[in-house]
């Protein structure tokens, strides 16, 4: 049974989870690491003679080319298997990737990146579907709370080996980018379990069942707008360290501030936090996320940017805690995959509002407008969560 709390783990927050899940959130892991094109595509468009104009729309292509991958690939879990949905998305990320790299022209460059996008983000929902199938109750909790940490190491380490890697060549970026996803492919083909699909006789497999439960999409309409809020730390922030006249070197320390902290505190955190309900934290999560993206509209010095940084990185790490397993319990075993894909969406969604909201504050509302829009997001988030708390607990203490 699924309950509302996060629940202590009883032998160790790395215990008692089955194969499945490590082999995920190892493949998880290493992909991640590997994941070095798409932070480095402004440098390599600007190598190969972009324009900066050209540069954003090709950036805004492969957005949208993920906010359709993670409904397609939410879609494609629930009809073909987890399993093979995942085998299907990370073997056709590098065709994709190689497609990015030699395009000629503008145009092909421009579809290339649709591409990117959506076969980046069609075997995520797949990986949260075969960890929602393997574990349930606390472990599942604690599950995807890993695959959160996990992630989030994978990042901090191809941040670091990204920018050394590019200083010899892109070329070296997009192999080692494509050859993980192939390895993870060969990995989840070889020992991963099929996972039956639960498809109801009566059910044609399209989003109809997400749309028809009100509670989940109330749920991801308050998602969306924080990780809207989130998503202010990676156009937002380093516009506003321009600004003040600060080195970019300074956004590299906020940036190496956040992953420091994600990665450290995550397993420190979970135990701390598992006497509270997970609702709870994550409302809490929320306010202090919005409200430490706010403190950004307070400083303007190095220290000041990375002070704020830890805040909201406290916030970040809470929300990852608790906010997969609230999705995956919250879904029916037969659409597993189209609700991860739908929450996945929603990050999507938010890296492409983000950086469009920031421009229309920054323009015509001011600095100022960018940061209390964040704090009251996420205060407001958080009262409406609270306002939902009843409906989620009923659900969440009901088996899907």
């Amino acid at each position: 049974m699924a309950t509302s709390t996060i629940a202590a783990p009883r032998t160790g927050l790395f215990s008692d989870l089955p194969r499945t899940f490590w082999i995920v959130a190892a493949g998880t892991l290493a992909n991640r690491i590997g994941t070095m094109v798409v932070p480095f595509l402004v440098f390599f468009l600007g190598a190969q003679g972009v324009s900066t104009s050209a540069t954003g729309t090709i950036v805004v292509a492969l957005g949208f080319g993920g906010a359709a991958g993670s409904v397609a690939g939410g879609w494609l879990a629930d009809r073909i298997g987890p399993r093979s949905a995942l085998i299907v998305g990370l073997v056709a990320a590098p065709a994709a990737l190689g497609a990015l790299y030699v395009a000629p022209t503008i145009a092909l460059m421009t579809v290339a990146a649709v591409l990117v996008g959506l076969t980046g983000k069609l075997y995520p929902p797949a990986a949260n579907a075969l960890v929602a199938a393997s574990v349930t109750g606390e472990r599942r909790t604690r599950a995807f709370s890993l695959m959160h940490w996990a992630f989030n190491i994978g990042a901090a380490g191809a941040a670091a080996m990204a920018g050394f890697l590019a200083a010899h060549g892109y070329a070296l970026l997009f192999a080692i980018d494509g050859i993980t996803c192939l390895i993870f492919a060969v990995i989840a083909a070889m020992f991963l379990p099929r996972v039956a699909t639960a498809r109801r006789a009566n059910e044609r497999g399209g989003y109809g069942v997400l749309f028809a439960d009100r509670l989940m999409l109330a749920f991801i309409g308050l998602d969306l707008a924080q990780e809207i809020v989130y998503s202010l730390t990676e156009y937002a922030i380093p516009l506003s360290i321009r600004l003040d006249n600060l080195s970019p070197a300074v956004f590299g320390a906020v940036a190496v501030v956040n992953a420091v902290l994600v990665v450290l505190l995550q397993p420190v955190l979970y135990p701390r936090l598992a006497r509270f309900g997970r609702l709870q934290v994550l409302a809490g999560a929320w306010i202090v996320v919005g409200v430490g993206i706010g403190t950004t509209g307070l400083v303007h010095t190095p220290v000041g940017y990375a002070l704020s940084a830890a805040i909201w990185s406290v916030g970040e790490v809470a929300a990852g805690i608790v906010a997969g397993g609230i999705a995956a319990d919250l879904a029916p075993a037969h659409a597993q995959g189209r609700y991860q894909g739908a929450m996945i969406w929603a990050g999507s969604l938010a890296r492409l509002a983000g950086p469009a909201l920031t421009t229309f504050l920054f323009a015509y509302a001011g600095p100022g407008a960018v940061w209390w829009t964040a704090a009251l997001t996420g205060v407001i988030g958080a009262l409406l969560l609270a306002r939902l708390m009843p409906a989620l607990r009923t659900r969440l203490a009901t088996p899907a």
